[in-house]
């Protein structure tokens, strides 16, 4: 029997973006919490008691809390083993990863909201704290771009979706917000083609409970 599994998270976080993601292509049924970063939610007692960076998602499975988007995705990816989100060569599992943590660990931690805030305490204003962000996401994908380069196929690494398509997506939307350029390479066809598929489609923002009108 299948653990209940509850995400909390925001509907325009790209990490909580990511890990329903990963929940629409396992095909797995979840309940949604929601907490609004912009408002400080996620710094209230009770989530911190979850998850004590106070960041989103969070997935609590069963009676266990598992946090950092990557290693929720890939726990589901160990427990549910189809679709597989990393090839099981470890060569191209590694390049998987490697792809995949350009945008989680290189793009995504500076310049996400936490570290715009910083900015912005030291007296950078709206546009040079958003100029911050865009320059940020353009040399992160313009790196990812060349890392997938020569892969044939639909998706980041050819036929089959896998985790470097998973955090695109999500990273793509935070290109637009923030008015970055992001038409590196195959990045755009990938997005087209990742968007016909059941799981990214309902996973965007615009579709969660608590997205803002």
């Amino acid at each position: 029997m299948t653990e209940p599994l509850v995400l909390h998270g925001f509907w325009r976080s790209t990490a909580s973006w990511r890990v329903r993601i990963a929940l629409g292509l396992k095909g797995l049924a979840w309940t949604g919490v929601a907490h609004h970063l912009r408002l400080g939610e996620q710094n209230a007692p009770e989530y911190l008691a979850l998850n004590p960076q106070g960041f989103v998602p969070a997935l609590v499975v069963g009676d266990s809390v598992l946090t950092q988007s990557m290693a929720i995705c890939e726990y589901l990816d160990d427990v549910h083993l189809e679709p597989a989100l990393l090839p099981a060569d470890p060569l191209a599992r590694a390049k998987v990863r490697a792809a995949a943590q350009v945008i989680g660990c290189d793009i995504h931690p500076v310049q996400n909201l936490k570290v715009l805030k910083m900015l912005r305490k030291r007296g950078l204003d709206e546009a040079a704290t958003n100029a911050w962000a865009a320059e940020v996401i353009e040399s992160g994908l313009a790196a990812f771009a060349s890392l997938i380069d020569g892969n044939d196929g639909p998706y980041c690494f050819g036929s089959q979706v896998t985790l470097a398509d998973v955090l695109l997506v999500p990273q793509l939307g935070n290109a637009r917000r923030f008015g970055a350029k992001y038409d590196f390479g195959r990045i755009m066809a990938i997005e087209a083609a990742c968007m016909k598929l059941d799981a990214f489609a309902r996973a965007v923002p615009e579709l969660q409970p608590d997205a803002e009108a």
